[in-house]
């Protein structure tokens, strides 16, 4: 498959915007102006980029707690300053101020994720068969780690998208570790996509640190399923160079070797492909530098438009809050 430069270029941006918004929000959580939990995608930007930079509005995406949906959100095109005000507790976030890291944009197909782990693979399954329904060639891509291909749900989804031909893409950024227990510990085989054999559908390996290589499999998976073809499992081997979230003692050390960490590190995806930009004369030092220059001014917006924002008023606390009539017995 063949890129455009102006492909790699926005794939480059759009890793870079999320680890400075990445970056920003772990700071903000350090200077109490973040409300909630934070779990930073550091070092595991690549297949949320590489998974939906090249998507149609119409899509929908399901993105998990990893960078709290960051990478996936930039790769789609959804404006972050409206998630910013959102964990800030602000009127102006895309469920005014009321859920913290739960995002939500139904304008962009971003129908939100939640906490609990495992719990978007039956929606991307409804969703998928929505799109399958109304003919419009939609796609739903449902991403996931490690983790969570051991619940029910992961399975119980899987067979009936392929049953029905659903146009569901399950990414799985496997970072080696569920929390802080190793997939060695938690799962009997090397690779999750070995799984998809089961259910007669393809599964793929790739690096989950190559942007570019997280594209090419997810652009085949994307074209099948808007062909009808069915469901395609996706792996991207991938790691955090973090804790699970901020607050993991000694940034995870306590379960993984320094060492490690070090060996990943000189795996960055964006290190990775600024060197075949520059290699290629795709780009040059100084546009590499005002690209970062313009991210920059767009977290200076953002930040402010996240500051200058109102709270919600008590009143707004039961806003859509739905409830049914009558006494509970």
């Amino acid at each position: 498959m063949k890129f455009s430069n102006k492909d790699l270029i926005k794939l480059y941006t759009n890793l870079v915007r999320t680890r400075a918004f990445d970056e920003l929000f772990t700071r903000r959580l350090g200077q109490g102006k973040l409300l909630g939990f934070y779990h930073s995608s550091l070092g595991g930007e690549a297949p949320g980029v590489g998974g939906c930079s090249f998507l149609r509005k119409d899509d929908v995406i399901f993105p998990h707690h990893r960078g709290h949906g960051i990478p996936h959100m930039i790769g789609k095109g959804i404006d972050i300053k409206y998630f910013l005000a959102e964990h800030t507790g602000k009127l102006t976030g895309g469920c005014g101020g009321m859920s913290t890291f739960h995002c939500f944009d139904s304008d962009n197909g971003l129908y939100g994720y939640s906490g609990l782990i495992g719990s978007s693979f039956p929606l991307s399954a409804g969703y998928g068969l929505a799109a399958k329904r109304n003919a419009r060639e939609q796609v739903v891509v449902c991403f996931f780690g490690d983790g969570a291909s051991n619940n029910g749900t992961f399975h119980e989804s899987l067979n009936l998208a392929s049953l029905h031909k659903l146009p569901v893409i399950f990414v799985c950024e496997n970072n080696g570790y569920g929390i802080s227990v190793s997939q060695k510990k938690h799962t009997p085989m090397a690779d999750i996509a070995s799984r998809a054999a089961a259910y007669a559908m393809p599964g793929f390996v790739v690096d989950g640190n190559d942007v570019i290589e997280v594209y090419q499999s997810a652009e085949i998976a994307v074209k099948r399923a808007r062909a009808g073809e069915g469901p395609t499992l996706l792996e991207c081997k991938t790691y955090r160079w973090r804790g699970h979230h901020e607050g993991d003692p000694n940034q995870g050390a306590r379960y993984r070797t320094e060492e490690e960490i070090a060996v990943w590190k000189k795996k960055c995806p964006i290190v990775k492909l600024e060197k075949h930009l520059l290699k290629n004369k795709i780009a040059t030092s100084k546009k590499i530098a005002a690209m970062r220059a313009d991210i920059g001014k767009a977290i200076d917006e953002a930040v402010a438009f996240a500051n200058e924002s109102d709270f919600p008023t008590l009143e707004e606390m039961y806003e859509d809050v739905y409830a049914i009539e009558g006494e509970i017995k």
